[in-house]
């Protein structure tokens, strides 16, 4: 009634009524119709623009609409996947240190600058793939990989050719071809065989120098439980075995214990994993394994650095293998891997610094570098924001001041009738980010006028709002988007003043005594 045209005579009062009533109309259409309420409710106005609702029968339930809005946007990202590619890179640098701890110094006093232990890169490994969506249910990926290690390498490429062939599973063509062990044609095929458990099946046939070379494998997994997964494996070729192992992963932690019987390896495993329940998802892991060739054993821990980004280091303590650092970062679908070697023997100085080393450089990093950069990441993207959201504010700025124009006739016989009985009159009213420190005076723009949209509201000497923002309210606009927001009162009820400093998603209701100034004596 506030905002209908009619209303008013004033040309330019008739036209932002105009504006704003279209806006009340198009709440009412939404929120009158079950339907669109539903949505709206569960997804707000985002919700209401996702294609395909046109379509849905409209008589469902809240959990039958999120399950639809669900599916319309699996739809919609299908759709996005078939235009791009994804890229998942792999990049290994292996260094040898173990001069640091294994050098001879005889050797270094006959050579020039031997004072100094040499450290070399003796082995990499570059790897890159891309996926291509051909149809909905079949997908190419090329693949590529690059070795060397001391000075001797070689790399092959890949094409496979995926075939989703029902729910319950799909098949896959790999053709291959490299400098060393020469072209490959391989077969692999998943079927979910029930609804807890699945089988894969994979063979090959590698054309090698010294004749064909046939492999093949098998594969078997069922749920134990809900975060229990056993797995049998058996593979025949080159490196002939049967793998046995069980894997529990839960919110809190992640184990998995196997047991390989093969020629030439056999070995025992086992592996814990505790995920501290932190922003950064900070875990911590070790792991044993023995077998022929040797016992290692392994710890270390894994940190989110970033958005995007994830920093695990981990130290591998074995015999015959000696001490090796691994660090790893995993940045979006690309890893990179530095894997350092630091002796050949179980040095104690070797194990220490390993351990910590890498610990004190991370938190130097963490504190000089990574929170800095994260802070900067913040204020950039608030500013962005912001920057972003200037249109729309300007634009609720100038529809609140033509609702706070619209509402001048209505307030004034609202002040009239609470004048009449002593009732809630609003003396001034403040809304926005408030600032006590008097240096920072520019920070007073962001607080604006209230007054006359809460005396509108007020109702039979009552003004009651929820906890919902008041940005949203007639007449008011958010002065300061991202920033924490209050609203200021001073009113008089009864003819004796009360004030209060609501948060901007603070329910409140007033009057109330304990607003009451208490009149100095």
């Amino acid at each position: 009634m506030l905002y209908h045209p009619d209303k008013h005579r004033d040309p330019e009062l008739k036209r932002q009524a105009e504006q704003l009533f279209n806006q009340v109309h198009q709440a009412y259409e939404v929120l009158s119709d079950a339907h669109s309420r539903a949505i709206y409710d569960i997804f707000g106005k985002k919700g209401l623009e996702v294609e395909g609702w046109e379509v849905v029968e409209r008589k469902r339930t809240p959990a039958e609409i999120r399950e639809e809005y669900e599916r319309l946007q699996r739809e919609r990202e299908e759709r996005r996947l078939q235009q791009r590619t994804n890229p998942k890179g792999t990049i290994s640098v292996g260094v040898d240190a173990t001069d640091l701890f294994d050098h001879y110094d005889e050797d270094f006093e006959e050579m020039p600058g031997g004072g100094f232990p040499h450290i070399e890169i003796n082995k990499m490994h570059i790897s890159q793939s891309i996926e291509a969506p051909l149809t909905n249910s079949d997908t190419a990926v090329l693949s590529g990989s690059l070795s060397t290690h001391n000075g001797n390498g070689g790399g092959n490429i890949n094409m496979t050719v995926r075939k989703v062939t029902s729910a319950k599973g799909w098949g896959e063509v790999e053709l291959g071809a490299g400098d060393i062990l020469g072209p490959l044609i391989g077969l692999k095929v998943f079927r979910n065989i029930t609804s807890r458990c699945f089988l894969t099946a994979q063979c090959g046939l590698q054309f090698s120098p010294r004749g064909l070379r046939p492999s093949c494998s098998l594969m078997t997994a069922r749920h134990l439980d809900q975060n229990t997964m056993g797995y049998l494996q058996w593979r025949w070729g080159p490196n002939s075995a049967m793998t046995t192992s069980v894997v529990r992963d839960t919110k809190r932690s992640h184990f998995t214990l196997a047991l390989q019987l093969g020629v030439p390896h056999s070995y025992l495993m086992m592996s814990y994993q505790f995920k501290f329940q932190d922003e950064d998802q900070t875990k911590v892991k070790g792991s044993f394994k023995t077998g022929w060739f040797g016992t290692v054993v392994e710890y270390g821990a894994e940190r989110k650095i970033s958005r995007h980004s994830v920093l695990s280091a981990t130290v591998s303590i074995g015999v015959p293998q000696g001490v090796t650092l691994k660090i790893k970062l995993a940045r979006a679908s690309q890893t990179y891997l530095f894997p350092v070697h630091l002796t050949d023997q179980l040095l104690p100085s070797a194990i220490f610094y390993a351990t910590v080393g890498p610990l004190l450089v991370y938190l130097a990093v963490h504190r000089l570098v990574i929170i800095p950069y994260t802070q900067q990441q913040k204020e950039q993207d608030l500013e962005l924001q912001r920057k972003s959201s200037a249109t729309d504010i300007a634009k609720k700025k100038q529809e609140a001041e033509s609702a706070v124009l619209l509402m001048q006739e209505s307030v004034r016989r609202v002040i009239e009738a609470e004048e009449s009985k002593m009732g809630l009159i609003i003396l001034n009213a403040w809304y926005g980010k408030f600032v006590s420190d008097t240096s920072q005076k520019q920070e007073k723009a962001k607080v604006i006028d209230v007054t006359v949209p809460l005396q509108c509201l007020v109702k039979d000497s009552k003004l009651i709002l929820t906890e919902a923002s008041k940005a949203g309210l007639p007449g008011f606009y958010d002065p300061c988007v991202g920033e924490e927001k209050s609203l200021k009162l001073l009113y008089q009820f009864r003819g004796v003043m009360h004030q209060v400093i609501s948060a901007d998603t603070e329910p409140l209701r007033i009057p109330k005594q304990s607003h009451r100034i208490e009149s100095e004596s």
